[in-house]
C-alpha cells in the first residue's frame, strides 16, 4: 500500500507501507528475480528498492548483533574454488536439441572463444 502526500503544489512524494516494502524485498530474493524487474512490477524506481534492501540488511545485522545472517546479501560476491588441473583439461561438452534432433559437440577447453562464437551462431 502506498499513498501520495502533498505539501506544496509541485512537491509530491509517495509513502510506502512496511508491508509493501517487505513484499518487494522478498520478491528480490526469489531465484532469477532481478531488482529492476521487481521494481518495475511495483511501479517504483530500482534505486529506491535497492536502498530498501540495504536498509533491511543493516537492520537485520543490528538485530543479530554482529552474527552472520543465513542468507548472503543479494549482490554479495561468492568466491568459487579454482578449477583443478583435471577440470581445466576436460573438454567442453554442449548438447543442442532442436525438435527430435540432438547434437552433442565437444570442444577443447583451450578453444573456449571459438566455442562461444560457434554456439552464438547455432542459437540464432
Amino acid at each position: 500500500m502506498h499513498t501520495i502526500e502533498q505539501g506544496l503544489a509541485r512537491e509530491r512524494r509517495r509513502r510506502h507501507s512496511a508491508e509493501f516494502k517487505a513484499e518487494a524485498i522478498n520478491a528480490c530474493r526469489q531465484p532469477g528475480m532481478s531488482i529492476a524487474a521487481a521494481a518495475m512490477a511495483r511501479s517504483i524506481n530500482a534505486n529506491l528498492l535497492r536502498r530498501w534492501i540495504t536498509e533491511a540488511e543493516a537492520e537485520s545485522d543490528e538485530i543479530s548483533q554482529g552474527k552472520k545472517t543465513a542468507a548472503p546479501p543479494i549482490d554479495a560476491f561468492i568466491a568459487l574454488p579454482a578449477p583443478t588441473r583435471s577440470q581445466t583439461s576436460a573438454p567442453i561438452q554442449i548438447e543442442v536439441r532442436r525438435g527430435s534432433l540432438t547434437v552433442i559437440v565437444q570442444w577443447p577447453t583451450s578453444a573456449l572463444y571459438e566455442c562461444t562464437v560457434w554456439l552464438r551462431e547455432v542459437l540464432k
